[in-house]
């Protein structure tokens, strides 16, 4: 699948104090393998604290990707955009044991869950990263554990691989993230998509 770089669009959230910008990445470092000791591993973060924790890492030379979504609060004079994380509570971090013990240290972090399946955590990952790279606006998915995965083969978001739960009535394609159960959609039309493989059966 190659490598991604640091991604070189940035995105913004307010201080609402100084209502001045302030820049965050989305993505520090690769999502690659590392021939080192460095794991991909999934961080649950105490509430609201993933930004901050992807600032801290970041500050100590410490890869991560921090799936983000623009959004807009609406006061009576203005309108504010900032970003959310895409996945709340959650932050994709590659570290060693050495960083993991830094990384502690910053009062951010709940828990490490461990990745059983580091290839398959990458590709969904950088399906997200792609999409978003092509522009794709997600919205909220359905999880499903079985379903039929497809690819894009039409379209802006051509060459994205994802799944539907019926392919007689694909609209929305899933582009799961399984250690979470969560998922994200992305609308489509039926003939832009190619059957990749069927995992279930119709009864």
């Amino acid at each position: 699948m190659g490598i991604y770089p640091v991604v070189g669009v940035h995105f913004f959230k307010v201080n609402m104090a100084t209502n001045e910008p302030i820049m965050i990445d989305e993505l520090f470092g690769e999502l690659d393998f590392s021939e080192t000791e460095e794991k991909w591993v999934v961080v649950y973060t105490k509430p609201r604290r993933e930004k901050k924790l992807a600032k801290y890492a970041a500050e100590n030379g410490v890869s991560y990707y921090l799936p983000l979504q623009e959004s807009i609060r609406r006061y009576k004079d203005r309108e504010v955009k900032f970003t959310k994380p895409l996945f709340s509570g959650y932050i994709f971090i590659k570290c060693d044991f050495h960083q993991k013990r830094t990384l502690l240290a910053s009062g951010h972090i709940v828990t490490f869950i461990r990745v059983p399946n580091e290839a398959e955590l990458l590709f969904e990952l950088k399906q997200i990263y792609l999409g978003k790279s092509m522009g794709a606006e997600y919205e909220p998915g359905e999880y499903f554990e079985q379903g039929c995965r497809v690819k894009i083969i039409a379209g802006p978001f051509e060459g994205l691989t994802g799944v539907v739960k019926n392919q007689k009535d694909a609209k929305q394609v899933m582009l799961r993230v399984n250690m979470l159960h969560q998922a994200v959609a992305i609308t489509v039309q039926s003939n832009q998509l190619e059957i990749l493989e069927i995992e279930y059966e119709d009864e």
